[in-house]
């Protein structure tokens, strides 16, 4: 059975110039190495850190690994690394994730202007298609945050018709976003450090015109961590302004409890010393004593609350 499997995968590997693992078994793994003459590495070896670990040269193959966004457009977007090994007889990239970008990249592969013929024009355009990914993903995220900067800084005329938490969704909304453009960043510079090892390698520096593909899109990827600032910027300001939106709206019901308590404290300070059960006060014999003392106690809640609103309070 190896025997066969060796063989059908020497017949299925013979010419092709991009070989995509995704989510390959330790049996892939081992059959890949065989065929190939590659170490693969592993999930755990992906996640590793260390630049040395992500970019190095071994024998005549470059190991390159880089961090890129899945599921954008969804609720909780991550980011998966995605290993880059470039030969002088094809690519493989291994990889347990499904980006949009390599969807899109197999689609467009036949488009593509002279074709995909060798691994150094692969590997350039994949990435191309992986930063115009990243750039849509950004305008995306540009977009969320303008609506909902519209739902924050909306009409005024509708601001006093908030529905309960309205403003405390939004800032749930705008941590998500924020954590977006977070992953973003980080998949940029991950881009970026594989670009420019990718741009020291010989065999690229013998491929003119990947070469000049690699430095375009090493432009984009600069141009693309800039605007992710400036975005990341504005969706600062946004989470800060919802927080002192909120910090408002809580100042202006404690400044309503606050003025109605004073505007009641001259009728309660009249009824509180009419209430006092003395024997000897002058005003239970008085005839009028109860409605004026009602008239006493409107006049003292009514200036004080006119006083309010000429001092602009109110």
């Amino acid at each position: 059975m190896p025997a066969e499997t060796d063989s059908a995968a020497a017949e299925a590997l013979a010419g092709a110039v991009w070989v995509d693992l995704v989510e390959p078994t330790r049996a892939d793994e081992a059959l890949a190495e065989r065929m190939l003459g590659l170490e693969i590495p592993t999930r755990d070896e992906l996640k590793d850190i260390e630049p040395s670990s992500r970019l190095y040269t071994d024998g005549g193959a470059a190991y390159m690994t880089a961090s890129l966004m899945v599921k954008a457009e969804s609720d909780l977007p991550f980011l998966t690394d995605v290993a880059f090994i470039l030969t002088p007889e094809r690519l493989l990239t291994v990889r347990y994730a499904d980006p949009r970008s390599f969807e899109i990249f197999r689609t467009a592969m036949r488009r593509i202007p002279g074709g995909c013929s060798s691994p150094t024009v692969m590997v350039t355009r994949l990435l191309e298609t992986i930063v115009d990914r990243t750039a849509e993903i950004l305008e995306i995220a540009v977009t969320r945050a303008d609506k909902l900067s519209l739902e924050v800084f909306g009409d005024k005329r509708h601001l006093s018709r908030r529905p309960p938490r309205y403003l405390e969704d939004r800032v749930v909304q705008v941590s998500a976003l924020h954590r977006l453009i977070a992953k973003t960043r980080d998949s940029l510079l991950s881009l970026s450090r594989v670009l420019t090892f990718l741009h020291g390698l010989p065999a690229l520096q013998s491929d003119r015109d990947s070469l000049e593909l690699c430095r375009t899109v090493t432009r984009d990827v600069q141009s693309l961590s800039e605007h992710a600032n400036f975005v990341a910027g504005n969706i600062t300001f946004l989470l800060d302004a919802s927080l002192g939106l909120i910090n408002l709206e809580q100042n202006a019901i404690i400044k309503i409890f606050s003025i109605a308590s004073v505007v009641l404290l001259p009728p309660t300070l009249i009824a509180s010393i009419y209430g006092m059960n003395f024997e000897f006060m002058p005003e239970l014999h008085v005839a009028y004593g109860y409605p004026l003392t009602l008239v006493a106690m409107v006049l003292s809640a009514i200036l004080p609350f006119f006083f309010f609103r000429w001092k602009g309070w109110l």
